[in-house]
């Protein structure tokens, strides 16, 4: 069984747990959720002395290929045996997201970690760029939660160094278990554009997302979006050249940076609409359709 075949194998756990809490027989409910909650203690035990084991053994690199092993790893996290200190789960998930916030002009640094509670600086912004917050905000959220589900409130302090931005306070819901896909808010909802294999190797495509079009850029690996419209003659940028990590307006002939948030470098002002976007474990690509103001 691979990582994609456990990550379907748990999806439909989830859908029969739902299911179940949805009986009509109420002795049938109480008895199947007793015996989920007895296979997850018993399990559970095995795993404590499994990770006691290897805690007394010393054996460091056995510690952390189970850390390093998906499915392993979510099997610690829902018992509360996870091998690497919270913390630490943190500090790498920000540093694997570092070169992303760089890339439209911020950063983070991390002020510590307390009783579940990750307290967070934002630095640096994207001056003048509409979806700058939502973008750190969207890409932060989502690698401590993918790292560290057992978190139970990050809390960011944002400052820009032009000008300082109000606190911003990001919060998952409490517990250790699996948690939903994070989402900005009523209006700012995550929508899934799905797999991009025409863009393997580099490229750009036009894509419907939840009724809207959005330009999608591959360039090192990387994914971007953005609104397809021209911030400086209003045209269409469904058919735009993309060069040197420059996208050109087929109509006006502006040049933007696809790697700096879209800035405009002819006519500085100007800058292209950000969609903020991520991509999950299975290469999926999700964005924030309402991010953008």
């Amino acid at each position: 069984m691979d990582d994609q075949d456990t990550r379907e194998r748990v999806a439909r756990i989830e859908i029969l747990l739902e299911e179940v809490e949805t009986l009509a027989d109420p002795a049938a409910r109480a008895t199947a959720t007793e015996l989920v909650q007895a296979l997850l203690e018993l399990y559970g035990e095995g795993l404590a002395r499994v990770v006691t084991h290897v805690a007394a053994g010393d054996d460091g690199e056995l510690a952390e290929a189970l850390a390093d092993d998906e499915l392993v790893a979510h099997l610690l996290l829902l018992h509360g045996l996870h091998p690497v200190p919270l913390e630490r789960r943190v500090r790498e998930a920000l540093e694997g997201v570092s070169p992303y916030l760089e890339s439209h002009g911020g950063g983070v640094e991390l002020l510590g970690v307390e009783q579940g509670v990750v307290r967070l600086r934002l630095q640096g912004s994207c001056s003048g760029c509409p979806s700058s917050t939502a973008t750190l905000k969207l890409a932060i959220e989502d690698a401590i939660h993918r790292a560290a589900p057992d978190v139970e409130r990050v809390e960011a302090d944002g400052v820009a160094p032009a000008a300082p931005s109000p606190l911003l306070q990001l919060e998952f819901a409490g517990g250790a278990g699996p948690k939903p896909a994070p989402a900005t808010g009523p209006d700012d909802s995550w929508a899934m554009a799905g797999g991009m294999p025409e863009l393997r190797g580099g490229g750009h495509v036009l894509r419907d997302v939840a009724g809207e079009p959005v330009l999608f850029i591959a360039m090192d690996e990387s994914f971007y979006a953005y609104r397809p419209v021209c911030p400086g003659c209003d045209g269409s940028l469904a058919d735009a050249a993309v060069a040197d990590a420059e996208l050109a307006c087929p109509s006006c002939g502006r040049h933007y940076d696809v790697r700096r948030a879209g800035r405009c470098a002819d006519t500085p002002e100007l800058h292209l609409q950000p969609v903020p976007l991520l991509v999950d474990d299975a290469g999926m690509v999700k964005v924030a359709m309402g991010a953008v103001t």
